[in-house]
């Protein structure tokens, strides 16, 4: 090997060293720990709570103002929302926050707030009635990163 080919090979071997450090020590290319990696399933609060489906239909939501959330959010069909009843926003559950819930794949976000005489109650944001009645009322366990947390 030339000296002329080594110029060209070095840079390209001391990238892949230093993508092969960032990956073993769970950083991202800026040098910032991974969250997921410092993430430990103590992190998370957990609650169980009655859980039911809405859609952004009329007759389910506000009068004139169809995918107006409580707190200002346009609602799209779709969209993994869901809205708390208001004892839960004291508990951590407040706008924005990011919420697992058992047996759905992903992660939600709180969107909405119920009206004040729901207790303990999740509505999840679903595209169709259909989607809604099969649903039904059930029973949940969800998870959340407390904001002070997170």
């Amino acid at each position: 090997m030339q000296c002329a080919d080594l110029k060209y090979h070095f840079p390209r071997r001391a990238c892949l060293g230093l993508v092969m450090c960032l990956f073993a020590l769970g950083c991202d290319a800026r040098g910032i720990p991974d969250s997921k990696s410092q993430e430990s399933p103590r992190d998370w609060q957990t609650l169980e709570v009655l859980a039911t489906a809405y859609t952004l239909a009329e007759d389910e939501t506000k009068k004139g103002n169809v995918g107006l959330a409580a707190w200002g959010d346009r609602l799209k069909p779709g969209m993994k929302a869901i809205a708390v009843s208001r004892d839960l926003i004291p508990k951590g559950l407040d706008h924005r926050t990011r919420v697992k819930i058992e047996g759905l794949p992903g992660t939600y976000v709180v969107r909405d707030k119920m009206n004040r005489r729901w207790r303990n109650k999740v509505d999840i944001l679903v595209k169709n009635k259909r989607r809604a009645r099969e649903w039904g009322k059930r029973p949940v366990v969800i998870r959340w990163l407390d904001a002070g947390e997170s």
